[in-house]
């Protein structure tokens, strides 16, 4: 007789926010990563997630809109030392918020 076993995973299973932050960390590779891990957070479901995880994809979706829209900005400017310098006030901002993200979903922390 074969006999199976399921898991129950639990509304707080940091599991997903660790993935999005490792897709949201290859950044300065391909930027497709980053839209990929944006997907998949809109097509989560954060009224059944608990509230370590609701506010962890809430954190990434902000940080992911808030990249491209600075980086939107930077696109849009003519001059060249302007346009670098949004571009890297922007990566530095980005950095931070998946470096203090991250490090809040290991301690268990809501961002």
């Amino acid at each position: 007789m074969i006999t199976t076993t399921s898991q129950r995973v639990s509304g707080d299973d940091p599991s997903l926010a660790h993935f999005l932050y490792a897709l949201m960390s290859a950044f300065p590779i391909f930027f497709l990563p980053t839209l990929v891990s944006l997907l998949i957070n809109l097509g989560q479901k954060t009224s059944s997630s608990g509230e370590l995880l609701s506010s962890h994809l809430r954190w990434q979706r902000h940080s992911i809109i808030g990249f491209m829209v600075l980086g939107g900005v930077g696109l849009s400017l003519t001059q060249i030392w302007m346009s670098l310098t949004v571009y890297l006030v922007a990566t530095l901002w980005f950095c931070h918020r998946i470096l203090k993200g991250w490090l809040n979903l290991t301690d268990g922390e809501a961002v």
